[in-house]
């Protein structure tokens, strides 16, 4: 677990994202504990530093029209949560918005940067995000060609608080307890190195890592489906 967290702290720091689209799945296979409670705060702490980091570009304005965004897929995610009743119905949709995420991520699509835009992407990334920990790819499809001195910690900064606000509802609604909060913490000094290697290597990205990225999470997603699926089906 604490290799898994230095490697998505490593993308996060180097990129001002993908920390949980890595970690996440890849988490959920090794230690279901870990998702989505534990996940979401290390996330949240890992994007703030990056954010706090380049605060002096970071967009405000931006950052709240989709957080507020990002608070109404909250209110969805919390709801379709309280439907959940089994292990195999939350791996078959945690598993869904995995490859959901992956698929937005290698598609390409770009979504003309607007007001609406951000609402729409906001409230698709409070959606995923509280379920799955993953809610970084729709905004990266508005993010796509701005500048990257801006994206970056704009981004971070929106995850920051919109990890905050999926953590305040997953606890008020019993998903997020003490036992994960200790989760959270007890791998806080991985993500530590990760970021610090992380900041070591930014501006190195290359593509290859990209796919190395997608492949990892697009293959765990398909196995935490077909689990799913057969959990469903014994019961």
């Amino acid at each position: 677990v604490s290799l898994l967290v230095i490697g998505a702290s490593i993308v996060q720091a180097v990129v001002g994202m993908g920390f949980g689209l890595l970690a996440a799945p890849l988490l959920m296979l090794i230690e279901p504990a870990y998702v989505p409670g534990p996940t979401v705060l290390i996330g949240m702490v890992s994007s703030g530093l990056g954010g706090w980091r380049e605060r002096q570009h970071i967009v405000w304005p931006e950052v709240a029209v989709a957080a507020f965004g990002r608070l109404t897929g909250i209110v969805v995610a919390l709801i379709l949560l309280a439907f959940i009743a089994t292990t195999g119905q939350f791996r078959l949709t945690f598993g869904l918005l995995v490859l959901l995420a992956v698929i937005l991520t290698a598609c390409g699509w770009k979504i003309r940067h607007s007001q609406l835009s951000l609402l729409g992407m906001g409230w698709l990334s409070g959606c995923m995000g509280t379920i799955s920990a993953v809610g970084a790819p729709p905004l990266a499809l508005i993010y796509h060609d701005r500048p990257r001195l801006q994206a970056r910690p704009t981004l971070a900064a929106f995850f920051a608080i919109g990890c905050a606000m999926s953590a305040f509802g997953l606890a008020i609604t019993g998903w997020l307890g003490l036992r994960e909060l200790v989760l959270a913490i007890s791998v806080l000094p991985a993500m530590a190195v990760g970021t610090w290697v992380g900041r070591k290597w930014s501006g190195q990205s290359n593509q290859r890592y990209r796919l190395a990225l997608l492949a990892l999470a697009g293959i765990a997603s398909i196995i935490l489906i077909a689990q799913g699926i057969d959990q469903l089906v014994r019961t």
